[in-house]
């Protein structure tokens, strides 16, 4: 299996923020954890909101917890969710802008990025574009 690089995760970010800027979107923070759940890489954009670093994580985190992007966690029961979030530690953010990182050959989770600042789909069209720039698949759960 293979792991989520530094270098992989750099060019994530710099995809996602080419993306938000093409698109003139609100200043995003990016989040990207490997398949442990652990930090690989964080920026924000200037102007980025003070909370936005845990609400990415949050999104990302929440995607690797349940193995699939953070658009399908909203679905769940919202009684459920409150009762996951409180067994995260609060770590968890049942939001569009969490997606999975697949790697493209073997198809292995191999980490999570999410991302805020503008809208979920925003958010997560942004995770999509910069995960394609670093030659890994994006996997948002979605229909």
């Amino acid at each position: 299996m293979s792991k989520l690089t530094l270098d992989q995760a750099r060019r994530i970010i710099d995809g996602a923020f080419k993306k938000a800027k093409e698109a003139g979107l609100m200043p995003l923070t990016v989040v990207v954890l490997d398949a442990g759940g652990h930090p690989v890489a964080m920026m924000r954009q200037d102007g980025s909101g003070i909370l936005r670093a845990e609400i990415a994580g949050g999104k990302a985190y929440g995607a690797l917890g349940f193995g699939v992007g953070s658009r399908e966690l909203r679905e769940k029961n919202p009684q459920f969710l409150a009762a996951v979030a409180a067994a995260s530690g609060g770590r968890m953010v049942p939001a569009p802008g969490g997606v999975l990182v697949r790697d493209a050959k073997s198809g292995d989770v191999i980490g999570a990025v999410g991302i805020s600042g503008d809208t979920g789909d925003n958010d997560e069209a942004c995770a999509v574009a910069g995960i394609a720039v670093a030659g890994l698949k994006a996997d948002t759960g979605g229909k």
